[in-house]
C-alpha cells in the first residue's frame, strides 16, 4: 500500500520503518518542512533498537500531493498541531482514503469527520488509543525505536466502516489492533496524559534544568502511587459510561513487555532491561504543553459530562496552568472548534459512533 505519514518526528519516523519494514510504499509530509529536508535531499532514514534499518521514504512538498499519492495517510505529530494540519489536507481526503490518528487526542476525529462532511465526504477515520512505536528522534535521519507496541485499541468512525478500517491498519502495521467499539472508549484509553501529567510533576526540576535522567528509573513509589490514583479516575469515568478500556498495568504490559506489578515497580524493571527510556530534558515539553490540553482537560471536560469529576485531573490542569503561567484549558483549539461543552452526552455519544453525516447523505 501506498502510506502518507503527516509528522516529521520521533513517532512519524518509527511509523515509517515499521510501514517499510512490513514492505509498504511510504510518503512523509511535514507543514514547516524543516525536519524532512535531509531526506528531501535524498539521505536514508535509519532506525536503530526495536527496528533496526534503513529506510528510503518519499517527501511530499505539499498535503495535496501527499493526499494524491496515498491509500492511507497518518497523522502521527502533536496534537497541538492536528487542527492544522486537518484544515491542510482535509479538502483533499476523498472516500477511497484511509485516515489513521496516531494517537488520537481531543476528538480531533471528530473535527475531521465534520470537515469531510462538509464536502459530502465519508472516509474511514481510524482512532488509535496510543502509537503502535515509541521511540526519540536522535537526528534529521536517525531514529530510535524503543518499542513495538505489541496491542493498540482503535475505534473507526462511522463504526460501520470498522471492518474496513481495521484491515487496513492490520496491512500496514500487523495484526495488532483491538477493536473498542466506540471513539469515546478511545478517547479514555490514551494513558499518556496522566502517566506524564505525575512523571512531569515529579520531576519537573530536573526537566528545567536539562539533566539527563531516565524516565523508568524515577517513577519511584510516590509517583507510581499518582499514577495509579489517575488511572482509577479514569477507568471511573469509563465504566460509568459503560466502556471496556485497559488499565494501566494493562497498558505497560502490553507496550513494554514488563510483567504485571505495581507502576512503580514494572517502570523498575524497565530501567534495569534498559527500555525505561529517557525524561524531558527541557520544561517545554510535550508531556505539559501537549498532553495538558489536549489530554487532561479533554478527560475532565468527559467526566465532567459523565456526572463523574476527575478531580485529579482537573487538578493537574490548574497546577501545570499556575506553573507555566498559561491557560492550558483555552489551548486546545479542537475541543473550542467542536464546542463540546455545548454538546449533550448523548450528542456526544451519537458522533463518536457515526461522526458527522455528510452533505449529501
Amino acid at each position: 500500500m501506498r502510506v502518507g505519514i503527516i509528522g516529521a518526528g520521533s513517532i512519524a519516523f518509527a511509523t515509517a520503518a515499521l510501514a517499510e519494514q512490513n514492505g509498504h510504499q511510504v510518503t512523509l509530509w511535514s507543514p514547516s518542512g524543516e525536519r524532512t529536508k535531509a531526506l528531501a535531499g535524498g539521505e536514508a532514514l535509519v532506525a536503530q533498537g526495536a527496528i533496526e534499518g534503513t529506510f528510503h521514504p518519499a517527501v511530499a512538498a505539499t498535503a495535496e500531493a501527499l493526499a494524491a499519492g496515498a491509500d492511507a495517510l497518518v497523522i502521527a505529530l502533536p496534537a497541538y498541531g492536528h487542527k492544522t494540519v486537518l484544515d491542510a489536507v482535509a479538502p483533499y481526503i476523498t472516500a477511497g482514503h484511509t485516515v489513521i490518528f496516531s494517537s488520537h487526542a481531543s476528538f480531533g476525529a471528530l473535527y475531521l469527520s465534520r470537515l469531510l462532511a462538509e464536502r459530502g465526504v465519508t472516509a474511514p477515520i481510524v482512532a488509535w488509543g496510543t502509537t503502535a512505536v515509541s521511540g526519540r528522534q536522535l537526528s534529521p535521519t536517525l531514529v530510535n525505536v524503543n518499542t513495538v507496541r505489541k496491542q493498540i485499541d482503535v475505534a473507526t468512525i462511522p463504526a460501520s466502516q470498522s471492518a474496513a478500517g481495521i484491515a487496513v491498519c492490520t496491512a500496514l502495521f500487523g495484526d495488532r489492533f483491538l477493536d473498542r467499539g466506540s471513539l469515546m472508549a478511545i478517547a479514555l484509553s490514551n494513558l499518556n496524559p496522566q502517566n506524564h501529567m505525575g512523571i512531569a510533576l515529579g520531576n519537573m526540576t530536573r526537566m528545567e534544568r536539562g539533566e539527563t535522567w531516565s524516565q523508568g528509573q524515577n517513577v519511584t513509589p510516590n509517583v507510581g502511587r499518582l499514577l495509579e490514583k489517575l488511572d482509577q479516575e479514569r477507568i471511573a469515568i469509563a465504566t460509568k459510561l459503560g466502556l471496556d478500556v485497559r488499565d494501566i498495568f494493562q497498558h505497560f504490559h502490553l507496550s513494554f513487555h514488563v510483567p504485571v506489578n505495581s507502576i512503580s515497580e514494572m517502570n523498575q524493571e524497565m530501567h534495569g532491561a534498559g527500555n525505561g527510556g529517557s525524561g524531558p530534558t527541557t520544561a517545554d515539553s510535550r508531556y505539559v504543553t501537549e498532553d495538558v490540553p489536549f489530554g487532561l482537560v479533554m478527560t475532565a471536560k468527559i467526566g465532567r459530562l459523565a456526572g463523574h469529576p476527575a478531580e485529579l485531573h482537573e487538578a493537574g490542569v490548574r497546577i501545570f496552568s499556575a506553573m507555566y503561567d498559561r491557560d492550558f484549558t483555552a489551548e486546545n483549539d479542537l475541543l473550542n472548534a467542536l464546542d463540546l461543552d455545548a454538546m449533550s452526552l448523548a450528542d456526544l455519544q451519537a458522533l463518536c459512533r457515526d461522526g458527522y453525516a455528510a452533505a449529501t447523505a
